[in-house]
């Protein structure tokens, strides 16, 4: 078994603990959102903090970076539109959800220790460029359309309103406040204290682990409930689709080979639960979103070999 493998099979091993310990009862529910919370608002924000402050981004290009990734999030999202409204026969509500489900990257809860263990603390701070601008760009975009989409045909767009929203979820989510925080600190050119250091670096070493285990709790609470079809259609695109992209944009703008790796690697990750959130939110598309999550992230024990197998062929 190569390194490689081995380290896709324990990450996925992970999820399928979690997975595990949700089926047969061992923990309830009520733990698995205890668990997801601890390292959606504890873990991964002091990882982020961490990686701030002591990264070095020498070398990374964030602007092609960003360009190449959401220019794949952007058609990819419009495919699964068109998918769930041409296809499919259904409504604009749920071809939002169709559409960022198909094109919302999982980068927290499995991408984080994913590319950790794949690439180590420098294709990290690749991620890291990704998940800063990643989670107010989706935030945004998914605002926007609730307000168009989401409120009924008769109310209009308010900006003032989108931006008070936007503003308002962006600086209360944890994350953001871990990446601006470690950008903060960084910019005083102080050391952090040995305490601090040594009481972020102990719970930042456990995101990985417990992100994994949480992830696995959270596809058992969720599950799968009909819509089979589109949600296999719309997994397609997420773990092909968005990927092949990718791939493209990197190669074409000339990225170093470790952010191109990186790229690829964050867009062919499954869902997360935000497209589920997201749907919770126009409460339209549930189920959908919901099996979407679970057939994609089951799939990805392949899929994310296969991305991988490339983008080693590709760029070394």
């Amino acid at each position: 078994m190569t390194p490689l493998t081995e380290t896709v099979l324990f990450v996925f091993s992970l999820v399928a603990l979690g997975y595990l310990a949700g089926l047969t009862g061992y923990l309830k529910p009520v733990s698995g959102e205890g668990i997801s919370e601890f390292a959606v608002n504890v873990a991964m924000p002091l990882l982020l903090f961490q990686t701030m402050v002591k990264s070095d981004f020498h070398g990374v290009a964030p602007w092609s970076l960003w360009g190449a990734y959401f220019a794949a999030v952007a058609i990819t999202w419009a495919a699964g539109h068109l998918v769930m409204t041409r296809v499919f026969g259904r409504d604009a509500r749920a071809g939002i959800v169709g559409g960022v489900s198909s094109a919302y990257s999982n980068v927290v809860l499995l991408g984080a220790p994913f590319i950790l263990g794949i690439f180590g603390a420098s294709g990290f701070e690749v991620l890291s460029l990704l998940v800063s601008i990643h989670l107010p760009i989706m935030m945004m975009a998914s605002i926007v359309l609730f307000e168009m989409f989401g409120r009924g045909s008769g109310e209009t767009v308010h900006p003032l309103r989108v931006v008070k929203s936007f503003l308002r979820r962006l600086f209360i989510n944890p994350l953001i406040i871990g990446i601006l925080a470690g950008l903060a600190w960084r910019l005083t050119g102080a050391p952090l204290p040995d305490l601090v250091e040594r009481l972020v670096d102990t719970l930042a070493d456990t995101a990985g682990p417990v992100a994994l285990f949480a992830m696995g709790l959270s596809l058992r609470r969720f599950g799968i409930s009909g819509n089979i079809r589109p949600a296999l259609a719309l997994s397609v695109l997420k773990l092909f689709l968005m990927p092949a992209l990718v791939l493209v944009f990197v190669w074409l703008l000339g990225l170093p080979p470790l952010t191109s790796k990186v790229a690829v690697v964050a867009a062919a990750l499954p869902s997360g639960i935000n497209s589920y959130l997201i749907a919770v939110q126009f409460n339209t598309g549930q189920a959908l979103a919901s099996n979407q999550m679970t057939l994609a992230t089951a799939s990805a024990v392949v899929t994310t070999s296969f991305w991988l197998t490339v983008v080693v062929h590709i760029f070394g």
